[in-house]
């Protein structure tokens, strides 16, 4: 009698670590089905497509600057102020330094600051965002309070007197953006976690013995991963400009390190801003043509979510 208990004791848990492999199975090939289908809506956009490759050749370009560049950004190759020529497809700056090799560089100055600045945000606030969302009481008031003081302040402006007082720097600016730029995405991540708390597969984790960490982060965290990256999207957009603005009023990246923030700087004056076009306008155009690409990529990757492209 013992014995047969104990085949169907054994029987019973085989048939549910089956089931569960079952299931497992099925979520997996959901999830594939998933991704497969927002592939297809985002390259249905001709718009989208095209912005995906433009980032990606931004992408090479800041790789490989080193190797596409003809000249050392930071050296004097030629007359001050001169004109485009054969020799110097942009002309010079000021001080005779080759204005491509400064656009090019500048392009991995730009994506540094960008994706690393929001890479920190996002960890921050989707960590704040998941802790506040799920754990609730005491945890979400702390957080949201937290939140709303850093929300409170001018964004750019505070930015702007930490850079001044710390001294500015690519890594300066990089990370007083990443520090300073969380509380959005952490009450995005908190909204959608209020949400989802109480769906079924959440309440089984719970009732399956399953740790505040794993429900959190392996449970709840899947489901949010593409709002987060949507929004990420747009951050990066939004750190380039800001790292453009913080060098174009001189206290982000110092020369002879080049961004094209500190080439547009050069616009300030109205000699140079009439004449000598070459100093500021490929910088400009570059900011435009990358701050828009990577809008558009977010853009359609949020529609391609909601299923809302035609």
């Amino acid at each position: 009698m013992e014995m047969t208990n104990m085949f169907k004791t054994v029987s019973r848990k085989k048939l549910e670590e089956l089931e569960h492999l079952s299931q497992l199975q099925g979520t997996a090939q959901n999830e594939d089905g998933y991704l497969k289908t927002l592939v297809k809506r985002f390259f249905r956009d001709k718009l989208a497509v095209a912005s995906l490759i433009l980032f990606i050749l931004l992408i090479v370009i800041a790789v490989f600057a080193s190797a596409i560049s003809p000249y050392d950004p930071t050296k004097t190759v030629g007359y001050f102020e001169a004109a485009p020529s054969a020799k110097n497809l942009l002309g010079t700056d000021e001080v005779g330094r080759d204005v491509l090799s400064r656009l090019i560089y500048g392009t991995r100055v730009s994506l540094i600051v960008g994706v690393l600045s929001v890479i920190i945000y996002a960890v921050i606030g989707t960590t704040l965002g998941l802790l506040s969302g799920f754990l609730g009481g005491i945890w979400d008031t702390t957080i949201m309070r937290i939140t709303e003081v850093f929300m409170s302040f001018p964004y750019f402006m505070v930015i702007l007197v930490i850079v001044s007082l710390i001294g500015p720097s690519i890594w300066t600016v990089t990370f007083v953006i990443g520090l300073l730029g969380w509380p959005m995405i952490c009450r995005l991540v908190r909204g959608e976690v209020m949400k989802l708390k109480n769906a079924d597969y959440v309440q089984a984790a719970i009732a399956s013995g399953y740790t505040t960490f794993q429900i959190m982060f392996k449970h709840i965290f899947p489901n949010i991963l593409t709002l987060i990256l949507v929004n990420m999207t747009f951050g990066v957009a939004t750190s380039i400009i800001t790292e453009a603005s913080l060098s174009f009023l001189g206290v982000g990246v110092q020369p002879p390190t080049s961004s094209w923030g500190n080439m547009m700087s050069n616009a300030q004056s109205l000699n140079v801003l009439q004449n000598q076009y070459w100093r500021w306008l490929p910088a400009g155009i570059m900011v435009l043509l990358t701050v828009l690409s990577i809008n558009f990529i977010g853009d359609r990757l949020r529609k391609a979510i909601e299923g809302d492209m035609k």
